[in-house]
């Protein structure tokens, strides 16, 4: 060996142990003072963030600017329920990475660029292998500042097949994002269906109940006054108390239950809140005898087990958990990469500056062959849980079709009964009233009868309301869309309520 003693290179290293020494000292010391601290939200922060959350939560909506119809509620709950529009933005997130997804299919093209630079030259030493001795004088092939680029495609076939996979993958996450958005607009507009017509009721059923408090106090005053100078005996003005505070209990119940109506159908359409007294709605046509009950059960159940959305989203899974098996098998293929680029380098030792480079490698990690069975085995276990899952929802869809079916034919029983007894409870208030105005009866006669009126038009209101939600409980159980296949945001609320009113004329004519 050549004895260099303080050679060059021994001089560099007795520089740069001290120099290496200090910047680890610095570096040491700069990573304690950086210490991540926690800092809590300042009360401004927040105030901000809810202010911010206010100022959007009912932004770009139309206003209301006239009476409200089911169907103008219903397409509002559409265009601004907040629940409705989470899933819109689940589905645009799907469609998002879907595009996304299409891009690793690609070849990798990268640009490289780089600036080497020292304070000296490195130079270079050759050493005889059989004497030892060095046989040339120091040299140097490279400058001290050296700028370096190249430009590479590069494509890698296995993950072109596995990018192509995962593309299809989400392909069908799309789709199963799209049925979940059809399973909860459905669910929304049930939602909305059945707090308007009980928003209706209310605005219909409010005066008469107002009417009917006020008269209760003043029939207690009178009866305070007959107890107090003692005109009967003492029983009856009690007796009567009793069934005047009652009616009052009762009138105070309903008043209860009527008066939060509006404020559920406000926050169904995202309506700001304070606006619900402002809302007008208007009162639809009971449609009780125009819900004609489907013959033919063997049809309605193929048609739920073809369109409900739950069963096409485990249809779209089990697809994915298919693909799943052919990803596992390129696994276990060796992986050929291929190379083609242009390079430059500045250093002027160089005889070729530019020059094109050109690869192929391939690779093959074995152990994924014994990973298969594995992976094999959980891939078949994940398609017998779809499977299952399939027939345990068939199961309970074709049991949700029988009694929807049943529950449609209940309603309309009850509602053919509550309008005979709303009707025959009108006349004898009619005839009661006339009693009193010829004092043939008492004035508590009269009351009684009148809150009787009032309870048989709130249950004919909820027995329709029962009848409407038990009819759209068979169209969703049944797999019936009535939601527009075109639905955007852009849509007006005037135009998504025709469509509406449009599909849901047609779905009735769909079950006959």
């Amino acid at each position: 060996m050549v004895n260099r003693p303080n050679s060059p290179a021994e001089r560099s290293r007795g520089m740069i142990d001290p120099i290496l020494a200090a910047l680890t000292t610095v570096a040491v010391i700069g990573l304690s003072s950086c210490a991540i601290k926690s800092i809590p939200l300042t009360t401004d922060e927040v105030r901000s963030r809810v202010h911010e959350d206010r100022a959007v939560l009912t932004k770009d909506q139309e206003p209301v600017s006239g009476p409200v119809d089911l169907y103008e509620a219903m397409a509002r709950a559409l265009k601004y329920n907040l629940d409705a529009r989470v899933e819109l933005m689940h589905k645009m997130l799907a469609q998002t990475q879907l595009d996304l997804s299409h891009y690793a299919m690609l070849p990798r093209l990268a640009a490289n660029a780089g600036f080497d630079g020292r304070s000296n030259f490195a130079g270079g030493l050759a050493q005889s292998l059989i004497t030892g001795r060095q046989i040339l004088e120091p040299f140097t092939s490279a400058e001290k500042n050296i700028f370096s680029a190249d430009l590479s495609l590069s494509w890698n076939v296995l993950d072109f097949g596995m990018s192509y996979i995962r593309a299809k993958q989400a392909a069908d996450d799309v789709l199963i994002a799209e049925e979940e958005r059809r399973r909860v607009a459905n669910r929304v507009m049930q939602d909305v269906r059945i707090a308007y017509w009980r928003a209706v009721s209310a605005e219909r059923m409010l005066p008469s109940l107002k009417m009917l408090d006020e008269w209760v106090k003043s029939a207690l005053e009178k009866a305070q006054a007959i107890q107090d100078e003692k005109l009967s005996a003492p029983l009856v003005p009690l007796q009567y108390k009793l069934d005047l505070l009652n009616a009052q209990r009762f009138i105070q119940q309903l008043f209860r239950e009527l008066s939060t109506a509006k404020l559920q159908l406000a926050a169904l359409i995202n309506l700001p809140p304070g606006q619900e007294h402002a809302m007008v709605l208007m009162v639809p046509e009971r449609e009780a005898r125009t819900l004609k009950l489907p013959f033919e059960m063997s049809v309605l159940e193929e048609r739920a087990l073809e369109a409900r959305p739950e069963l096409r989203m485990i249809d779209y899974r089990r697809r994915i958990n298919a693909h799943e098996t052919k990803a596992a098998i390129l696994e276990m293929l060796p992986s050929l990469n291929l190379l083609v680029g242009g390079n430059y380098n500045s250093n002027s030792f160089l005889f070729n500056n530019h020059w094109a480079a050109y690869a192929a490698r391939a690779s093959w990690n074995l152990l994924n062959m014994f990973r298969y069975p594995a992976r094999a085995k959980t891939i078949e276990a994940q398609d017998k849980v779809l499977h299952t899952q399939n027939l345990a929802l068939t199961m309970a869809i074709m049991s949700q079709v029988h009694v929807s079916v049943a529950q449609v034919a209940l309603a309309r029983k009850e509602t053919s009964t509550a309008a005979l007894y709303h009707d025959t409870q009108s006349q004898i208030t009619e005839q009661t009233r006339l009693a009193w105005r010829s004092a043939r009866l008492s004035e508590q006669a009269v009351l009684r009868e009148r809150v009787n009126q009032v309870a048989a038009q709130l249950r004919y209101d909820a027995a329709e309301a029962e009848l409407q939600t038990a009819w759209a409980s068979l169209l969703a159980a049944v797999g019936e869309d009535v939601l527009p296949h075109d639905l955007t945001q852009e849509q007006s609320v005037s135009d998504l309520a025709l469509e509406l009113r449009t599909r849901w004329a047609k779905s009735k004519e769909l079950l006959k």
